[in-house]
């Protein structure tokens, strides 16, 4: 093949590149409007006592406003918050004293979980703290998860039995209910880049997942409420205790025990850190390797939602060549409409304009660490580092 010919074989295949990022911006903003459409959806009223499970590590700023927004609740059922923490000279401590101070009347139960089960030091907390647990329904979220005061309720209802609808749904009850998320970023240009990730790009592709497997198939570590009876199928948090991508698997496997998975219309918050932008690579690095070891297909895939990137290659394939520009324009376009379709429109994420101007960076910098996720299975967790195989963890 002579020079002519292989220029030729590049520009046309990252215009066809190119164009298929096109489409998937078009079928996420559709993703993100059926979602909302489907949040007015009618909830039967269901309010079992549920118990709140927490993994403490550490005091994160804005860590005890999100503990305080899990007692404001409007919810008519009992619900209890357990902390479990792996030794009581933990930071987060004082955090929950005050919390008990603050809340008298809340069931708040502090819990040293001193054994290490397993490499994931979150997950062996909780497989202690879930034997504690008075409630029949159990709650996982993030320790900086920020909730509405109608979070419990929105969630709790999916496990209604009156909600299923089809026949499909009748053999699979609810076994895991799990929220959208949106970031709140702390300063850094690490930070401002991480939350306009999960509003443009993460919180996408999960809407989009979510039409294209006819709903989900996983969890989202921002809410994991649980069954008891679920939990117990698939062997308890006992059987993630290696897993790196603990919510992912949690759901993964009650979906295939036979459950479904409901996504509450609850969009909850979870705070940046201040990254550095070595502290934000590797946190990305991390996220891009757990979803290559998980769902490589998924993460090959990945590919097509760099539409911007892939149309500046184009560009420069085609060397500016008045087709490919118009393919640059309508990208651009289209990446902003889905920024603000899911940023603003579903997540209500009021950073994502004021980052609008980041977004060509973003998408920049996403692509070349996508294909730096090839390379290796090491990853970086709380200072720690971990080589990734088969979804475990070994030091």
């Amino acid at each position: 093949m002579n020079s002519h010919a292989l220029a030729l074989v590049v520009e046309v295949t990252t215009a066809a590149l190119a164009v298929a990022g096109i489409g998937y911006f078009i079928f996420a903003i559709i993703a993100a409007r059926v979602f909302v459409s489907s949040r007015h959806a009618w909830l039967a009223p269901f309010a079992p006592g549920v118990s709140i499970l927490k993994s403490l590590k550490g005091f994160d700023p804005g860590m005890f406003d999100a503990f305080r927004s899990h007692c404001n609740q409007n919810y008519r059922g009992e619900f209890e918050l357990l902390f479990g923490v792996s030794s009581l000279n933990d930071p987060a401590v004082p955090a929950v004293h005050q919390l008990q101070s603050e809340f008298p009347d809340q069931a708040i139960r502090l819990i040293e979980c001193p054994a290490r089960l397993g490499t994931n030091g979150k997950v062996s907390n909780l497989a202690q703290l879930a034997p504690l647990a008075r409630h029949e329904f159990l709650l996982v979220n993030d320790s900086d998860i920020t909730v509405s005061p109608n979070y419990l309720e929105r969630v709790m209802s999916h496990f209604a039995p009156s909600q299923i609808q089809t026949h499909e749904q009748a053999a699979k009850p609810v076994g895991l209910v799990t929220a959208l998320y949106r970031g709140r970023e702390h300063g850094t240009v690490g930070s401002r880049l991480e939350s306009l990730g999960i509003a443009t790009d993460f919180m996408p592709s999960v809407l989009v997942a979510r039409i294209i497997e006819g709903g989900l198939r996983y969890g989202l570590g921002s809410t994991l409420a649980v069954s008891r009876e679920a939990l117990h199928k698939i062997g308890g948090f006992e059987s993630l205790i290696d897993r790196l991508a603990d919510d992912y698997e949690l759901g993964e496997r009650i979906y295939k025990a036979g459950y479904r998975i409901a996504l509450t219309s609850d969009v909850v918050e979870t705070s940046v850190p201040g990254y550095t932008w070595r502290g934000f690579c590797e946190h990305q690095l991390r996220w891009l390797r757990t979803v290559r070891d998980a769902r490589p297909g998924g993460y090959t895939g990945l590919l097509f939602t760099q539409g911007f990137t892939l149309a500046l290659l184009n560009i420069i394939a085609s060397g500016l060549s008045p087709i490919s520009l118009w393919i640059l324009a309508l990208s651009f376009f289209l990446r902003l409409s889905l920024a603000m379709a899911v940023g603003a429109g579903v997540l209500g994420d009021h950073q994502v304009l004021p980052s609008l101007w980041l977004l060509p960076l973003r998408d920049l910098v996403a692509s070349c660490l996508w294909i730096t996720g090839f390379a290796g299975n090491t990853i970086v967790w709380r200072g720690e580092r971990f080589t990734l195989k088969r979804g475990r963890l070994s030091t």
